[in-house]
């Protein structure tokens, strides 16, 4: 998956999910009168935690250019909150009862009057508004104009080794505007952005898979290579497919027809449709039919460079042949963002919305906790509120560093599958054996160890922690109702006693090294452009797989959508619907033995032989009833069948 978005984003107490919990009103509606400012309604978490006295190098220079958006609040932020988090409870009421998106704007959205009226504010304090939705106000102008326009003075600041502006207090707007603003983003200029993954190969160059493989697990066994784990073990499979999936999670006969799903990234990939194609058919899957694959795009991508445009491709080509592989009838949708930065990624995730493209969202990007800002916090929690109550779901994969320490150096979480309004998808390493039969599956963390020069041990076993699936407890966001008496007390707590949330919520295959076959045309040395496939993994895959399953789900309900799942999903912990995943399945250590080009493409360069360790995630756990690396497990052949009414 993705594993940072480099956001300038900081750990708050105030979480913009308060409402889920309270019905209180949202982060950042103007409710505090400043006694410093008059007439002035402070927006709270505007100003980043890494603005500090300490870092303040003094004031910006009032010609730098400032490029913020203003949110609305719409008409009733605290009703939008109330009846998202009814109609996604199984117990209430409400549950299942979804707005289209028309009642849903005109019951929740702004009033022309409060476009109107914020646009009035902007203008008028110098800035230029550059465009206008439903959802916000752009512009841009001087730093002095945005002084003017949010009443705080922006400072530099040191954040690392560089130096950004940012306000040296909350923001505010105009009290007359009676709370009409939830948030404004962009008043520091720290970079927002996600990245896909570190898993995904070099951006364009080719990549290719060395073998032995084995077929299935365990069908190929590394005799002449030294013992791990007191016994042989394994070459890694050669990538799973469809049929492999669809048998491990209990498809059974659906096929997730009639059921639209639609897939979030950055960019585009020039030949997904070419490859799409050519995967399913070489791997058994069923054919694309006719606009059963489309896509959504922009009029204009930016920051290409900066974001490494090309490396986002193979992030979509496995977000569309694994979602194919597993629901090989729901309709896809590629939405692809203008860039990596947040605003675009809102921006692709708003469209799904606005437009109900679809039920199910797949979204395998993100960025450590501590890079979140409230403000940016709270305009994503509003698009997720927006889409729970028209019936729409959004899966978040959870990273790819496991608790992040050996990433970042501190224990975290990744966002956005933090926010309470998603479903956080966590990772395995899945064990299917001869026949497509489901073996176990343990979480995905992965130690790896090379073979000596002699070939007749393994250098410094296990060894080091390279990669596994994110988990822990956010510090930012507080426990949501469905969590309660599911989650453990010591995970719920482990940064506040009145508990928080805990991630991820549900999981699926991850693992590389027991990772999922794509195709894809890549750049060859001579530069030639070719399809090839290989062997790819991380919660990139597991948030795709889980999309799909949603999708079996889905049909299996009649069609009816699901929605937001979590308060669902929670309600069926314990239950034949999942496989309780651990770290110890078989009651010894696990591993598989990894051949790899040097070079990524060929012999030339030499081989790299490796152990690699299953169900060793950093210091976070898979063990028995719900854990911070699995959730509440992975779907059992009852999972889907258990959404029949």
């Amino acid at each position: 998956m993705r594993s940072n978005r480099a956001k300038a984003r900081a750990g708050v107490s105030l979480a913009a999910t308060l409402p889920l919990l309270t019905g209180a009103l949202a982060l950042g509606i103007p409710a505090a009168h400043a006694a410093d400012n008059p007439g002035r309604a402070m927006i709270a978490g505007t100003q980043p935690a890494w603005a500090t006295a300490k870092a303040d190098k003094g004031a910006t220079a009032g010609s730098a250019q400032v490029s913020a958006r203003v949110y609305f609040a719409g008409r009733d932020a605290a009703g939008l909150a109330a009846y998202a988090k009814a109609v996604s409870d199984p117990h209430s009421p409400l549950f299942g009862k979804y707005l289209s998106t028309q009642q849903t704007q005109a019951r929740y959205g702004a009033t022309k009057a409060q476009v109107a009226a914020v646009k009035s504010w902007l203008k008028s304090s110098g800035l230029k508004v550059t465009a206008v939705t439903q959802h916000y106000v752009a512009v841009t102008g001087d730093a002095s104009a945005a002084e003017k326009a949010f009443g705080t003075k922006l400072h530099n600041y040191t954040k690392g080794s560089k130096t950004y502006h940012a306000p040296s207090k909350a923001a505010s707007a105009p009290a007359a505007l009676k709370g009409a603003v939830l948030t404004v983003t962009g008043l520091d200029n720290a970079p927002h952005k996600a990245d896909h993954s570190d898993q995904l190969p070099p951006p364009d160059a080719v990549f290719k898979n060395a073998g032995p493989f084995s077929s299935y697990y365990g069908s190929k066994i590394a005799k002449t290579l030294p013992d791990a784990y007191g016994t042989k073990i394994p070459y890694a499979v050669q990538g799973y497919t469809g049929k492999q999936l669809r048998a491990a999670y209990g498809a059974g006969k659906y096929t997730g027809k009639g059921v639209r799903i639609a897939i979030t990234d950055a960019y585009a990939s020039p030949t997904i449709a070419f490859d799409a194609a050519t995967y399913a058919k070489n791997n058994g899957d069923a054919a694309f039919t006719t606009s059963q694959l489309h896509q959504s795009l922009p009029d204009a991508y930016t920051r290409i460079d900066e974001c490494k445009a090309s490396g986002w491709y193979g992030e979509e080509t496995l977000d569309v042949e694994a979602a194919h592989a597993v629901a090989p009838a729901a309709n896809i949708t590629y939405v692809g963002a203008a860039s990596c930065y947040d605003d675009d990624l809102l921006d692709s995730l708003s469209k799904v919305v606005d437009n109900h493209l679809a039920d199910i969202v797949s979204n395998s990007w993100g960025d450590v906790e501590a890079n979140q800002t409230p403000d940016l916090a709270a305009a994503y929690d509003q698009v997720f509120q927006f889409g729970a109550v028209e019936g729409i779901g959004f899966y978040f994969s959870s990273g790819d560093n496991g608790d992040e320490v050996a990433h970042t150096g501190t224990k975290q979480v990744d966002t956005p599958a933090n926010s309470a309004w998603v479903t956080a998808v966590g990772g395995t390493s899945l064990a299917v054996g001869k026949g497509d039969k489901y073996l176990w599956e343990t979480g995905w963390g992965t130690e790896k160890a090379t073979l000596s020069a002699d070939g007749k041990s393994w250098t410094g076993f296990p060894g080091a922690f390279t990669s596994g699936a994110g988990g822990g407890t956010s510090k930012n966001v507080p426990q949501p109702f469905y969590q309660k008496n599911v989650v453990p007390k010591a995970l719920a707590t482990a940064n506040s006693a009145a508990g928080n949330r805990v991630v991820p919520d549900i999981s699926a295959i991850a693992d590389p090294n027991t990772g999922f076959k794509v195709g894809q045309t890549q750049t060859f040395p001579d530069g030639s452009q070719q399809y090839s496939e290989y062997r790819i993994g991380g919660t990139s895959l597991a948030a795709p797989v889980i999309a799909a399953v949603q999708a079996l789900a889905q049909e299996a309900n009649g069609g009816k959508a699901i929605g937001f799942a979590n308060p669902a999903i929670y309600a069926k912990f314990g239950s034949k619907s999942f496989h309780d995943v651990t770290d110890n399945p078989t009651g010894s250590g696990l591993g598989v033995v990894r051949v790899d080009y040097v070079n990524g493409l060929d012999a030339t360069g030499g081989l790299s032989v490796s152990v690699r360790s299953l169900g060793k995630d950093s210091s976070l756990q898979a063990v028995k009833g719900y854990d911070d690396v699995t959730g509440v497990g992975t779907p059992a052949p009852g999972y889907v069948d258990s959404w029949h009414h």
